[in-house]
């Protein structure tokens, strides 16, 4: 936004320095009537205006009979007029030169033709043409930067042409002329490469000895291009002009709204409109940095808060108590394993000596019946313990060859034994030996038999 500011600045400066005077209409463009023009300033005279046809004819048939007029002020007059041949609500563009340059003075925007009573001034069934036809290659377009032909018939042409380039509400400038050569097909023309900026409009004006406008005038818009472009741009490339178009006070439309030309007055409403814009939009700025500035923070807070680590030995700072240090809470506090109580009851599990895989297993306490599910559910996840390794099912030896035999695997029952602690030594009674324990010896296991 600051580099437009500047531009603008720099704009308004030099504004008086490159239109050193204004030119005006002093009466509204009618058909058929007279249109007078003045102008204001320290011009260098002779004056001259150059009016273009801009647009479609309005009149049935698509008929055109709007020529383009080229009208010199007398010596070093100020003012001028001429009949104002354009059908109504028909547009032309209107550029002011002086014998500085062409287009010295500026161009108006599309100017519209108001309605009247008088329409002897043409013929709606007759089609005008130019003195003689140019045309341009890349056909019917302008390029950004690229070459363009320009090409002519030499027969149709008195002396030498010459060509210019008007923007409306722009910059107008002449074009220069390169090498003129010969190419077939094409006549004769010669290259020339658009230093305007892509986007503008641009009305290119043919003429010869005769004057200016002589040969027509083609309307293009100045496109990019397929590989854009932009070496031949300079700071004095023509384009728009920044502020008001000239020409004063004139109807650009068929309903007669009118457009506020370089006057004084009017200048000043300008400036104040630019600067309103120029206000509002940088508060209309302002204040969508400052919404996306809200916004990206609160999403930035959310995600945080849900991205937050868990603390599950101090808790959650937020929640109403204040832990302690040392409390670790429930999940954390160690539990000791409770083993169930013994009791008296002994049990005995065993068969004769001569049966093959029989222990013989005792206890001095018995097991309540949740230990006993206990030690049954670790009883037969051991009985899942082959017993193909000794050779040994059920007292049976098994020969090398029925490995071989597709017949399921038998399991070998497995007794476990547990020895609980005894407890704390009862009080002997005075005069009675005292009782000692010995764990058991093992020794009456037999080994198992290798026949």
């Amino acid at each position: 936004m600051h580099r437009y500011l500047v531009a603008l600045q720099l704009a308004l400066c030099f504004l008086p320095l490159v239109f050193s005077y204004t030119w005006s209409f002093t009466t509204t463009p009618q058909q058929c009537a007279t249109l007078s023009i003045q102008i204001s300033g320290s011009g260098s005279p002779p004056y001259n205006i150059l009016v273009i046809p801009y647009g479609p004819t309005p009149l049935p048939n698509n008929t055109e009979v709007r020529t383009i007029v080229y009208q010199q002020f007398d010596g070093s007059s100020t003012t001028t007029s001429f009949q104002l041949k354009y059908p109504s609500t028909s547009q032309f563009v209107a550029v002011v030169s002086d014998s500085t340059g062409f287009g010295s003075g500026g161009t108006s925007v599309a100017a519209s033709v108001m309605s009247s009573s008088d329409s002897s001034c043409f013929n709606p069934n007759v089609t005008v043409m130019p003195d003689f036809p140019f045309n341009i290659y890349p056909t019917n377009q302008v390029v950004q930067c690229n070459a363009s032909r320009l090409w002519w018939d030499p027969t149709q042409v008195e002396g030498t042409p010459s060509f210019q380039g008007v923007i409306p509400g722009g910059q107008s400038f002449s074009i220069p002329e390169g090498q003129i050569t010969q190419v077939s097909n094409e006549g004769t023309g010669f290259s020339w490469i658009p230093s305007v900026r892509e986007g503008s409009t641009l009305i290119i004006v043919a003429g010869d000895d005769r004057g200016l406008g002589t040969g027509g005038s083609g309307l293009y818009t100045v496109s990019q291009g397929i590989y854009p472009n932009s070496s031949c741009l300079t700071t004095t490339s023509p384009s728009s002009t920044i502020g008001s178009p000239a020409g004063g006070t004139y109807p650009t439309n068929a309903s007669g709204a009118e457009t506020t030309g370089n006057t004084s007055s009017s200048s000043k409403t300008n400036v104040g409109a630019i600067v309103g814009g120029v206000i509002g939009g940088l508060a209309a700025l302002v204040i969508l940095a400052l919404a996306g500035f809200y916004f990206i923070r609160r999403k930035t807070a959310t995600k945080v808060t849900k991205e937050r680590p868990v603390d599950l030995l101090q808790g959650d700072p937020e929640d109403d108590r204040d832990p302690s240090s040392n409390d670790l809470g429930n999940y954390y506090r160690p539990e000791p394993f409770l083993a169930t109580e013994p009791t008296e009851t002994s049990s005995m599990y065993g068969r004769e000596e001569g049966r093959a895989g029989t222990v013989t297993s005792g206890s001095r306490y018995g097991t309540s019946n949740r230990r006993q599910s206990a030690l049954e559910s670790f009883s037969d996840m051991r009985s899942a313990t082959s017993d193909y390794e000794m050779g040994i099912t059920g007292g049976t030896t098994i020969p090398n060859s029925s490995r071989k035999s597709p017949m399921p695997r038998l399991l070998r029952p497995v007794n476990v034994i547990q020895h609980d602690d005894g407890g704390a030594a009862d009080e002997q009674a005075e005069g009675q030996p005292d009782t000692v324990e010995l764990p058991p010896a093992y020794t009456n296991i037999r080994k198992p038999n290798t026949n």
